[in-house]
């Protein structure tokens, strides 16, 4: 039996995987501090010791083996993917296939399978199945599978450069993270989506569409991320 689509008012059921990665811990934080949310099960790689008690449930799991969290998803509304993998260029292409789309599906899979009405997940501007660029084109053909699922409602977040408070993967993202603030004067009109966007609110604001009502497909560039973070009564 499908769980119905989030309304007004309506407490919230969340399972989550992706939430020990820079923006889906923001996510958490955020679903942590909304009265409406009343369950937020997180299915991880490893522990999450700092995610404890209250509406968390968090357990274990093998992120690439359906069977090992099928258990943990029924009941629930809504479901958010921030998996992947962090650095790219630092795995090789099986790898990175490996994580960011094969498992992906595998979880929209098990969603669908559930009864789960809403999927969000994590992506990146550009992401398209036809894309020369084998990051973006992997991206998309995600994208496709899951909008192929049929979900009641998927909301796909393509952000540009995420803005991180500290530099994890070295040089090139050390240099990227101090230009790329300055850009947002220059990318106007339709490169607004190129603008970066700090974890942080990139994390409200998908935690915070999850209390929004909708329906069908929907994809959130920078204008769409910023309206829903902003918005009143933003987790």
């Amino acid at each position: 039996m499908s769980t119905p689509l989030i309304t007004d008012h309506m407490p919230l059921r969340v399972v989550m995987m992706g939430a020990s990665g820079a923006v889906g811990a923001h996510v958490v934080a955020a679903l942590q501090a909304a009265a409406r949310c009343e369950v937020l099960t997180l299915l991880n790689r490893r522990p999450l010791d700092r995610v404890t008690g209250g509406t968390v449930h968090s357990y274990v799991i093998n992120v690439e083996d359906p069977s090992t969290y099928q258990a943990y998803l029924a009941g629930h509304h809504a479901a958010v993917c921030t998996l992947g993998v962090g650095q790219p260029s630092a795995v090789s292409a099986a790898e990175f296939v490996r994580v960011d789309r094969d498992a992906v599906a595998a979880f929209a899979v098990a969603c669908k399978q559930a009864g789960i009405a809403h999927f969000s997940l994590l992506s990146s501007v550009g992401a398209d199945a036809s894309s020369r660029s084998f990051y973006l084109r992997t991206k998309g053909e995600l994208i496709n599978s899951i909008v192929a699922l049929g979900f009641a409602r998927v909301s796909i977040f393509h952000p540009s450069m995420i803005l991180t408070p500290t530099n994890r993967y070295g040089v090139m993202q050390g240099l990227m993270l101090t230009v790329w603030p300055s850009l947002g004067v220059v990318l106007q009109g339709p490169l607004r989506k190129y603008r970066g966007i700090s974890d942080a609110t990139l994390g409200t604001a998908i935690a915070q569409n999850l209390f929004t009502a909708g329906s069908g497909v929907e994809q959130l560039h920078w204008d769409q991320c910023m309206a829903l973070a902003q918005r009143d009564g933003a987790p």
